[in-house]
């Protein structure tokens, strides 16, 4: 199985490694991240228990982590994107959505694959970072055919292209209603 890759940030490039399942994936810039503060404190009075309660809004800072390629999966296919068993020991951050999922319909040049995290610290983390990874599945869309081989070839291929010359779905997060089926 091929998976055609459109590298928009040099160094991201994925290579596929002789130990272990998963392929890397690595930042496509420098990112900076703040460590979750404390707004203005507020009270609040219970009348029956006759107390006051002391709280602060916690803000943690949100980012999406450019991942400086757009891929294009083969169709039947969806690719799995989680962090590193390291990540969050080494830079604090935390997916947002527990776990990525990118169907074959994001295909398009400008379709750059992202990580939404969030920070628990200060970090920074710098250029061509290992932040996460990926691995390719079969979509529930999957047909006979698609499943037959699958089964007797799982070997994956990354193809590096200079187009993809697919229709952009929109971007990161978009959620076209044009994909959707009423």
């Amino acid at each position: 199985m091929k998976i055609k890759i459109l590298e928009k940030s040099e160094g991201c490039m994925p290579e596929i490694i002789k130990v272990g399942d998963w392929i890397d994936l690595y930042t496509a810039e420098d990112y900076t991240f703040k460590c979750p503060h404390a707004k203005m404190l507020h009270k609040k009075k219970n009348k029956e228990e006759d107390s006051t309660e002391r709280f602060r809004d916690v803000i943690f800072t949100y980012g999406l982590i450019d991942l400086g390629v757009a891929m294009q999966i083969p169709d039947g296919y969806e690719a799995y994107l989680l962090p590193r068993s390291s990540t969050f020991k080494k830079f604090g951050i935390m997916q947002t959505n527990s776990e990525g999922i990118l169907d074959n319909s994001y295909c398009g040049n400008d379709d750059i694959w992202k990580m939404p995290v969030i920070a628990t610290r200060n970090i920074t983390i710098p250029k061509g970072t290992p932040i996460c990874q990926f691995r390719i599945q079969l979509s529930q869309k999957a047909t006979v055919w698609q499943k037959i081989k699958w089964l007797f070839s799982s070997k994956v291929e990354l193809q590096k292209v200079d187009s993809l010359a697919n229709e952009n779905r929109g971007g990161f997060g978009t959620g076209s209603d044009k994909y959707r089926t009423k």
